[in-house]
């Protein structure tokens, strides 16, 4: 053996399994190293291991953290040292023909005295290990026992070295035992707040780039805690799947950027969110992509614009910011199918509770994921999801340009996600009552929602939203009679800061209720004609409702009204 200070050692080679991957039973988006041969040196038991100087006293207190672990019943361990007789733990009971296992009665289970110990068999629980369980062991050991002894002999560096190194390196070194398993049991997914991830050998760096090894290499390639994200992400989509990135107009940048060509042609919608209408008319025709707007009902125009142009790629939200039209998801991904155009749907204001856009044939979905999935106004963060072949451009171009999610925000957005349904229930339920108080009240023009009669996509909205559409509402006073006017604009104020509840500011998901005069808080910068183009009236405003009882909230809006 090349290990010094070790009696009665013996050499293990761990069998050959596959790799240790999140979907594999790995749980909260950490995949731990690939389960590969490994020498474990298994030795007697020894006194305590961090601050012991002797190197071999170190090696055999390693040895302790394998041996105390159940090993993997896959395959056994294979022995290859004639100085020691190694058996796999799982195969010292011999079977009976026929392969059923001997148990013998629990003992004394009927005492009153005794314990729930009392019904083990053998003194052991009834039933095969969870895989989790045997997969874990078998890393928790590989982790602790590196080739030659490495992770050992580091162990015995850092208790030989000085005070700063033992304040850098100590209780960090070694990686496995009772830390690692604590990690992937923990209930809430741990912040793996760290820039770099390393590597134990060369060997293992080779195979990370031969694909082989599944880890992570540098934070702005990919994190734990962000993988968690998307991994629920693709589960709440029904996506391949997923990115996420530091917030949605990041998301909405970079997938542009990756998926349409130079001189490519992009078809986009009315009512856009004005920062994406901003991205695509200045920056992109620097590239040569040329942009097409349409209504988002005229699917006639859209098909004749697919038939004599084509097009790289369809983008629209549904429902849109701030007049809440709706798509017909149905007829434009069947047009996009049909011309070749990839076709990429936001719904940020309808979330997966609301509305799943790749059930309607959208080959991504994109969120501003700072709304209603991390839901509580604390977190920026973009997210897009759908077809592995799209998205793994998205992210090698991501990869690049750097907008990546911070750990912290991941887990941020994890916690929010919990709630999701909770709070669109109540975001659906406050926008619906009071789009209905507010449609029949004498001093509001128009309400802006689809479940209303009066909303132009009211009858597709109401076939593809069964459940609600969030909780954004928009409508417009009626001030003096004409929405353009000095009159208009300051009653509208008036109305605002009359309000009791609701926060004066921009966004919308969170659980307080947020308002804003849309052409102040918007279009302040944006003159007559362009606001006029966009209906972007004086006496528009935007309500986004929070999950406040609804009564407070529809009684705060009528009592507003009455002193504006």
């Amino acid at each position: 053996m090349a290990f010094h200070g070790l009696s009665r050692a013996a050499t293990f080679v761990l069998p050959m399994g596959t790799p240790a991957r999140s979907d594999q039973g790995w749980t909260r988006g950490m995949p731990p190293p690939s389960v590969r041969p490994a020498t474990l040196a298994v030795a007697r038991r020894s006194s305590s291991f961090l601050g012991v100087r002797a190197v071999g006293t170190a090696v055999a207190a390693a040895a302790n953290v394998v041996t105390a672990l159940p090993l993997p019943a896959a395959g056994g361990l294979r022995c290859a040292s004639a100085s020691a007789t190694a058996v796999n733990p799982v195969q010292q009971s011999p079977q009976p023909s026929g392969g059923d296992q001997v148990q013998s009665e629990p003992v004394g289970a009927a005492d009153p005295e005794a314990t729930v110990a009392a019904y083990l068999r053998d003194g052991k629980p009834v039933g095969p290990a969870a895989q989790e369980t045997v997969e874990l062991a078998g890393l928790a050991a590989l982790v602790s026992a590196e080739p030659n002894g490495a992770s050992t002999l580091r162990a015995a560096a850092v208790a030989e070295g000085g005070m700063q190194t033992r304040a850098v390196h100590g209780g960090e070194r070694v990686k496995g035992g009772k830390k690692a398993r604590a990690t992937l049991d923990a209930i809430a997914t741990p912040i793996v707040q760290s820039s770099t991830f390393t590597f134990r050998s060369t060997r293992e760096c080779i195979e990370y780039n031969q694909g082989t090894y599944e880890s992570f290499e540098y934070g702005r390639y990919g994190n734990p805690t962000a993988r968690a994200v998307e991994e629920k992400l693709m589960a709440l989509e029904g996506g391949e799947d997923a990115l996420v990135s530091s917030s949605g107009m990041n998301a909405v940048t970079t997938m542009l950027l990756a998926l349409v060509p130079e001189n490519g042609h992009i078809v986009v919608t009315t009512d856009c969110y004005r920062r994406t209408r901003q991205f695509v008319g200045t920056v992109l025709p620097k590239m040569g992509v040329r942009t097409t707007v349409v209504d988002p009902a005229d699917t006639a125009r859209l098909e004749a614009i697919f038939a004599s142009e084509g097009a790289s790629l369809f983008f629209s939200e549904t429902p849109t910011n701030p007049l809440i039209r709706v798509l017909d998801t149905d007829a434009v991904t069947g047009l996009c199918r049909k011309y070749g155009v990839t076709s990429v749907i936001d719904t940020t204001f309808a979330t997966a509770y609301n509305f799943r856009a790749i059930d309607h044939g959208a080959d991504l979905v994109l969120h501003s994921g700072t709304k209603y999935l991390a839901g509580h106004n604390d977190v920026l963060c973009g997210a897009l999801v759908g077809s592995s072949a799209l998205i793994n451009p998205v992210r090698r171009l991501h990869g690049v340009l750097g907008g990546v999610l911070d750990p912290h925000a991941a887990f941020l957005l994890l916690r929010g996600l919990k709630t999701l349904s909770l709070r669109m229930a109540a975001h659906n339920r406050n926008a619906q009552a009071l789009a209905d108080v507010l449609s029949t009240h004498p001093e509001v023009a128009k309400v802006h929602h689809p479940s209303l009669k009066s909303h132009v996509d009211h009858e597709v909205a109401m076939q593809q939203f069964p459940r609600g559409f969030g909780g954004v509402l928009s409508f417009e006073l009626v001030g003096d009679g004409n929405p353009w006017s000095q009159e208009t604009f300051e009653a509208t104020g008036r109305f605002v800061d009359a309000l009791r509840l609701p926060y004066i500011g921009p966004s919308m998901g969170g659980t307080e209720s947020l308002i804003e005069q849309v052409c102040i808080m918007g279009y302040f910068d944006q003159p007559l004609r362009e606001r006029q183009r966009l209906g972007i009236c004086n006496g528009l405003v935007r309500f986004a409702c929070g999950i406040e009882d609804t009564k407070d909230v529809v009684d705060d809006v009528l009592q507003a009204l009455d002193a504006a």
